[in-house]
């Protein structure tokens, strides 16, 4: 797969001010089975495979901006064709890109917004999507009792790893609520299809009760609880 994601390598942080960016109707698709991406996050990409190659080129040639897509269950049979995707994406812009001698490239993408497909088009190598920027809800903020439940939970379940000391910035109240549920939804240990289940709560505060969810369920799997709480 085109996909190397960890950290920004550039060593930035989120970033809490994110310009305001004109994002068109109409954009390239780039679909994976293991990523679900989130706005306000990073996400660096190997790029190798032509069709994608090709989608970089003309990407940042004009607005620069990509959908990253969750390809659905069956999508090994037509991988070089188009398999089918969940309809609720990211939208993403390129913010750099390291072109490597035979063709590939290494880029880095910045989360703007969620969005949902409206119509696929394949008259490209690529596929690309119509689609509606998904509206923000009016309450996108946490109350200080999800919050503060939030990270109490995080805390207990980082007790149960070796890198919890990496962790501990984002306890920081100066990063925002978004910052904070959306980094951990890219960073946790959860499975695409439970990552894809946080991208689509309606809402801040819907993905921060998930989110909740999944990490006391990961902490009860690993005491070896099985079932929710």
């Amino acid at each position: 797969m085109q996909i190397d994601q960890e950290r920004d390598p550039t060593g930035r942080s989120p970033s809490e001010r994110i310009e305001t960016i004109q994002i068109p109707k109409r954009l390239p698709v780039f679909p994976l089975p293991n990523v679900v991406f989130f706005p306000k996050t990073y996400l660096p990409l190997h790029v190798f495979e032509p069709r994608y190659r090709r989608m970089v080129a003309d990407t940042t040639m004009g607005d620069r901006c990509i959908a990253m897509a969750l390809l659905k269950e069956g999508w090994e049979s037509d991988y070089y064709g188009n398999p089918a995707i969940y309809s609720t994406l990211c939208v993403g812009r390129i913010m750099s890109v390291q072109p490597l001698p035979d063709g590939r490239s290494n880029i880095l993408l910045q989360g703007l917004e969620r969005c949902e497909v409206e119509r696929e088009h394949f008259d490209k190598p690529y596929r690309e999507a119509t689609i509606r920027i998904k509206p923000r809800t009016t309450e996108e903020g946490l109350t200080a009792d999800v919050r503060h439940a939030l990270i109490d939970i995080l805390s207990r379940y980082l007790q149960t790893r070796e890198d919890s000391a990496a962790w501990q910035g984002f306890f920081r109240d100066e990063v925002s609520d978004e910052v904070l549920v959306n980094t951990l939804s890219t960073y946790l240990e959860c499975t695409p299809l439970e990552k894809q289940f946080l991208l689509e709560a309606d809402g801040l505060r819907q993905r921060a009760r998930r989110l909740n969810d999944l990490i006391q369920f990961m902490l009860h799997d690993r005491h070896g609880a099985i079932g929710w709480e």
